[in-house]
């Protein structure tokens, strides 16, 4: 089957769902191979900026971009960028932040932190603590103290695990709708 990234960039997170749902996460219709699940996580990137409200100060300017970082590797290539493409969050325009390991986290709403990076959770997690930063970890089957989404491969379909404790901590509210379609992390689990 061959993706066609404009195409993803429309849809819904109720079709994403729906998708996940079929089963046609990380081994379905997308292909065969980890790589194949990026196109899916990409597009739940940008469905969690429309279903998550950030506080007013979580932009410096009324014409702030939107940013979606990605955090050490990145495991998306080109393909978040067109994902994102011409889309916008409230009027903002959403933009690709790329950091590398070490360097200063800077404006961000959405970080997506990639298995390489999981032994630096703790100190990504210390900088970005009292930030309006919506996490999203790609890594592991516990939930990790701090990360407010984490994305679970289980027999070849994406689920996902949220904290509503570490999106409160990050001044973050998240749709019930996409609450209720994921696995919710009890308080202090780690």
């Amino acid at each position: 089957m061959c993706l066609n990234l404009r195409g993803l960039r429309g849809w819904t997170l109720v079709f994403g769902l729906w998708l996940l749902w079929a089963g046609l996460g990380a081994g379905g219709a997308l292909g065969q191979g980890v790589s194949r699940e990026y196109p899916l996580k990409a597009v739940f990137l940008l469905n969690f900026a429309h279903y998550t409200r950030w506080p007013t100060n979580a932009f410096e300017h009324p014409d702030s971009p939107f940013v979606i970082g990605v955090y050490g590797e990145d495991p998306f290539g080109p393909l978040l960028d067109d994902v994102v493409r011409d889309e916008t969050q409230d009027g903002r325009k959403i933009v690709v932040a790329r950091y590398r390991r070490g360097e200063a986290i800077g404006a961000c709403h959405i970080l997506f932190v990639g298995q390489p990076e999981t032994r630096r959770l703790d100190k990504v997690l210390a900088d970005l603590k009292g930030r309006p930063v919506l996490t999203v970890r790609d890594v592991g089957n516990a939930p990790y103290e701090g990360m407010c989404v984490q994305f679970l491969t289980e027999n070849n379909k994406i689920r996902l695990r949220i904290s509503p404790q570490a999106l409160k901590a990050a001044d973050l509210t998240m749709s019930s709708k996409l609450l209720r379609t994921a696995e919710l992390v009890p308080p202090d689990s780690r």
